[in-house]
């Protein structure tokens, strides 16, 4: 099985070689990339499910909502990457739908993602900020551990450097040479390891790792929902504002670097927004101003089951008292057709103990009346 040499010489870390296939199963390659990427999603998904609760949001419908985030997430990663990458396949429309083959774009995840949870909170009846303030965790703990993909595949590193913990692969510089972007006595100091790439992939993985930890201490301390959300982009944006510089294989609309740019936008934006929300609070000076939702009513409804629950006290998917119902329906309706009674008419035959009871009501009745007319009184109104 053929792989990649990889080295560290600044740490001491010689030549090793890294297989993209994991393992083939009749002929089918599975790849490290995916199995990595499949790890994060599920490190995701269990932090989601495990402190949807403390959100106020029910941990099945979270689940709902991820699984389509998800789908949509991968199909806008895909877009974002085709748009500004369109030279690449606008004489080849077919190979857009090739996405096994490489091309995808985290913000692109990022900005999809949000738009189709937005969209399936509201079918599923699920708050958005308080999902999304849940979600953007596991979504940056996904980051870290993805990120390892692109080590195997020896991809999104840096520009050349000569720092101690440089990367160096045969690879890498040919890379850089058919790009472009190093002439070849760079490529021979990289494979002679004087010289190797920055490893933002390293970077952005502890960054991501870094930010999970804060975003799972700082959940405790949020003071209004979508504040999480906030310090997520607030915290990605910076780091990717500043990593994307260093990139070789950044996408690009002219000479500025979409992702970097965006990375500047979301960060200054959520900052902005923070600090507004922050002082209208402040001012406020009402605890019950920006509740956190899972503290009013409604959230503490949403955790006891009750929120969701139809008038007669059922779960809103439960159906299975339905058929028990049609079934007593239709036995009622075909007794009344055999004893010639008009549809919902049939009623059980009064027994000989049923009647005596009657007219034991009756004489009682009689008498009480008999009783009212004697003392002149009206007991049919009651005060």
């Amino acid at each position: 099985m053929n792989g990649t040499l990889v080295s560290f010489p600044g740490l001491g870390i010689e030549e090793f070689t890294l297989n993209r296939i994991a393992f083939s199963i009749g002929g089918i390659h599975i790849y490290w990339y995916g199995i990595i990427i499949a790890l994060g999603f599920l490190c995701a998904v269990g932090y989601i499910f495990k402190r949807a609760r403390s959100f106020g949001v029910d941990a099945d419908r979270a689940l709902d909502v991820v699984i389509g985030t998800v789908l949509g997430g991968v199909v806008g990663a895909r877009i974002y990457y085709v748009i500004f990458s369109w030279d690449q396949y606008k004489d080849n429309l077919s190979d857009i739908f090739k996405i096994w083959e490489g091309g995808i774009a985290i913000y692109g995840a990022v900005l999809a993602g949000f738009l189709v949870a937005w969209l399936l909170c509201r079918l599923r009846k699920v708050k958005f900020l308080p999902m999304a303030d849940v979600s953007v965790t596991g979504v940056i703990l996904a980051q870290g551990i993805g990120r390892w993909g692109n080590f195997v595949n020896v991809e999104a590193f840096g520009s050349v450097t000569d720092l101690p913990w440089r990367m160096c692969s045969p690879r890498i510089a040919d890379y850089l040479t058919n790009h472009g972007l190093i002439d070849g006595e760079t490529a021979d100091k990289i494979l002679a390891g004087t010289l190797g790439v920055h490893p933002t992939f390293f970077y952005e993985s502890v960054w991501c790792l870094i930010g999970f930890v804060l975003l799972v201490w700082f959940t405790k301390r949020r003071r209004f929902d979508g504040e999480v959300t906030l310090f997520y982009l607030a915290w990605y944006g910076a780091e990717r504002a500043v990593v994307e510089g260093l990139r070789t294989d950044s996408l690009m609309w002219g000479d500025v670097r979409v992702s970097q740019a965006l990375a500047c936008l979301l960060f200054v934006a959520s900052v902005v927004i923070w600090i507004v929300i922050r002082k209208k609070i402040k001012n406020a000076d009402d605890p019950d101003y920006l509740k956190l939702y899972v503290d009013t009513a409604e959230g503490q409804a949403v955790l006891d089951g009750s929120f969701y629950a139809k008038p007669d006290g059922t779960q809103e998917n439960t159906q299975e008292a339905a058929p028990a119902q049609a079934e007593g329906s239709a036995d009622a309706q075909a007794a009344a057709e055999d004893e010639g009674m008009p549809e919902g008419s049939a009623q059980e035959s009064p027994s000989p103990e049923s009647e005596k009871q009657e007219e034991t009501i009756d004489i009682q009745q009689t008498s009480d009346t008999e009783t009212t007319e004697g003392d002149g009184r009206d007991e049919s109104k009651i005060d």
